[in-house]
């Protein structure tokens, strides 16, 4: 056999022997899905379990360097772990921005004591991270922060505000990007600094949206300490850190289009709707629109792995994460609209644990906020157009 295929075969034995059955399958409900932090909270035994034996394997981090926790793999070795964790539809073994979004800059643009210090834990589980972006004035001009960070020697004082802080009620760290020289033009004054929430002077106050869920927060700054040693990359220089961050969240954000752990919507309207005398859902128009997401999401799956084919050969333009953000987020919405049609009436039950508290329901409105978050539609076409198409004019 090639390396490959050995490599396959011993990770398919892996996961039969250590993948419990308790997480395969879909993600039923919110309180499934394994975020980590020194506050964890588990559905199972089982669920723990998965984590802890991943996270020593280092697979929750794949591709990340083994002096630094992570599984070691190369691209082609991380996409068969990827497929055969799909063949047994195991959950994830961990939802984490330190992975999808903090680790990566912190593997560019970190020092080996911070790589050192934070990415083992990230990769076991052990740290939770929200993020500190926007601002009640910042959203779509991020770079018009006005969350200060005052000199102080060793150490900076910082005050100010965030919002949208996703989790950051649970988080236990955040990276975070603060004004550190106010005379600078606005995107050369900007640090990016790393902190605990439970520093005195941290307070969190979640947002509730229209789903009825609060998974965002406003957070608040008064006179926080934050040590120097925990600076990411050049004083001054933060927007650099913040820019390639963001194009790791919108592929995250993106990739929310892919969803291979749900259930099949064939299945889902089937089951509700009935079928014909053929077997097949007995409703030929939403069958086409199910059929026509199927083959987008197909289509979709193969320009993410043909973007990350291209990052890891450094060859990727920093657009594409745009690109990526964009359709996926689109693609998540029509999912979920098409999951409201295809539940028919018993989709709109708003609660009940018939209806896992009206989780179709409330995941669809959720999925409005795909095209806000990680940077608005809007702002990503701007990009496509300007970077990409370079249409004349944008």
């Amino acid at each position: 056999m090639s390396d490959l295929e050995t490599f396959r075969a011993e990770t398919r034995a892996w996961l039969e022997a250590n993948c419990p059955p308790e997480v395969r399958g879909p993600v039923r409900s919110e309180d499934e899905a394994i975020w980590g932090g020194r506050n964890a909270t588990f559905a199972t035994p089982a669920h723990k379990l998965w984590l802890e034996r991943m996270g020593e394997r280092g697979w929750t981090a794949p591709e990340w360097p083994k002096e630094y926790g992570g599984g070691g793999l190369s691209r082609e070795e991380a996409k068969v772990l990827a497929s055969e964790l799909r063949r047994i539809q195991a959950q994830p073994a961990l939802l984490s921005f330190g992975v999808w979004m903090l680790g990566p800059a912190l593997l560019a643009f970190g020092t080996e004591e911070q790589k050192k210090r934070f990415l083992p834990e990230i990769v076991r589980g052990e740290i939770r991270w929200c993020q500190g972006y926007s601002e009640p004035g910042a959203g779509s001009d991020l770079a018009g922060l006005q969350t200060r960070a005052e000199d102080r020697g060793d150490h900076w004082i910082v005050n100010g505000q965030k919002i949208w802080t996703s989790y950051a009620d649970k988080a236990d760290w955040i990276f975070c990007l603060v004004r550190t020289d106010p005379e600078a033009p606005k995107h050369l004054g900007i640090s990016f600094v790393l902190f605990d929430m439970e520093t005195p002077g941290v307070t969190t106050r979640p947002i509730t949206l229209i789903s009825g869920k609060s998974p965002f927060c406003e957070t608040f700054f008064d006179d926080v300490r934050v040590e120097k040693e925990n600076l990411v990359g050049t004083l001054n220089r933060g927007w650099d850190v913040a820019k390639y961050l963001l194009a790791h969240e919108r592929t995250m954000i993106g990739a929310m289009g892919e969803d291979l752990n749900a259930r099949p919507l064939g299945q889902v309207a089937a089951d509700s709707l009935g079928t014909d005398e053929a077997g097949r859902l007995d409703d030929p128009m939403l069958r086409a629109r199910i059929a026509g997401m199927e083959i987008d999401a197909a289509a979709f799956r193969l320009a993410l792995e043909r973007v990350g084919d291209k990052h890891k050969a450094g060859k990727a333009h920093p657009a594409e994460a745009s690109m990526l953000k964009y359709y996926g987020s689109e693609l998540n919405k029509r999912r979920h609209e098409l999951l409201m049609a295809a539940g028919g009436f018993d989709a709109l039950e708003w609660e009940g644990e018939r209806s896992r508290e009206g989780s179709a329901a409330r995941s669809w409105l959720r999925t409005k906020a795909n095209s806000i978050e990680g940077g608005t539609s809007e702002i990503q076409l701007n990009i496509i157009a300007k970077h990409l198409l370079r249409l004349p004019g944008a």
